[in-house]
């Protein structure tokens, strides 16, 4: 860990990280962690310097990854979401794998369907079987996955919350809270919302803990972008295999 400020940030990855340049940039973390902006500046970094890039926001409409749905939560089977977005996945890198552009995404391996499935209250056998079909089916890409967390989840999610304001909240609040996971645990107002992003990151730990992937998991509340910008880039923009990180812990 290095101290910077009233702040911090940690790095860990895994090696070796850019054996073969990706195909792939998953952005991870929960809502309000930067995983829009950076999925931004990342596919214009990329592009600035020579390496095509497309960026896939959460706000993509028609999103070309994720699986939507418009029926209550109560009719929605987690094992046919599971399915469906396994699909979508599945899709997605048959269309990509033809292209030498870098796909950057927001979220989708955790945020998104997994994250759905966690609030239809589902199994976490079916969760873990479901990350296991994304990932077998996004390897041909050469996936790097980067996950930035907070380790004060209170703080975090009460940051943005100020941040977005209450309109947000409200949003957040009657959509997540109505869940099935919710309701069974009896969540409500903004330390129910708090509460049930805790367990999730419980969740999402695990799985990153599990994933067999490249990945960097990045502790960003001190929100030194500058810092992870720079490892990030260090990883992505040089030649294959010739990357060296310096900035770890």
């Amino acid at each position: 860990m290095a101290a910077h400020g009233t702040g911090y940030h940690r790095i860990g990855m895994t090696r070796p990280v850019c054996s073969i340049r990706s195909g792939l940039v998953i952005v991870e973390g929960i809502m309000g962690s930067g995983k829009s902006t950076n999925v931004r500046r990342i596919a214009d970094r990329l592009n600035r310097s020579g390496i095509a890039a497309l960026g896939i926001t959460e706000g993509v409409s028609p999103h070309p990854i994720r699986f939507d749905w418009e029926v209550p939560w109560a009719d929605m089977p987690a094992t046919q979401l599971a399915k469906s977005a396994a699909a979508r996945w599945r899709a997605y890198v048959n269309s990509a794998s033809t292209s030498e552009r870098i796909t950057v995404v927001d979220g989708q391996l955790f945020h998104g369907n997994l994250t759905s499935l966690f609030l239809l209250d589902a199994d976490t056998a079916l969760i873990r079987g479901y990350l296991h079909e994304v990932v077998t089916a996004i390897k041909p890409l050469r996936p790097l996955l980067i996950y930035f967390n907070q380790d004060d989840v209170d703080r975090a999610i009460r940051t943005v919350a100020a941040e977005r304001g209450d309109a947000w909240v409200t949003y957040q609040v009657d959509w997540k809270l109505a869940s099935p996971y919710a309701v069974r645990h009896g969540l409500v107002g903004l330390d129910g919302l708090i509460e049930l992003y805790r367990n999730y990151r419980r969740l999402t730990d695990r799985l990153y803990a599990e994933l067999d992937i490249p990945k960097i998991s990045i502790e960003n509340s001190g929100r030194e972008w500058s810092k992870y910008e720079a490892t990030i880039d260090t990883i992505l923009m040089n030649p294959p295999g010739t990357a060296e990180v310096t900035n770890l812990d």
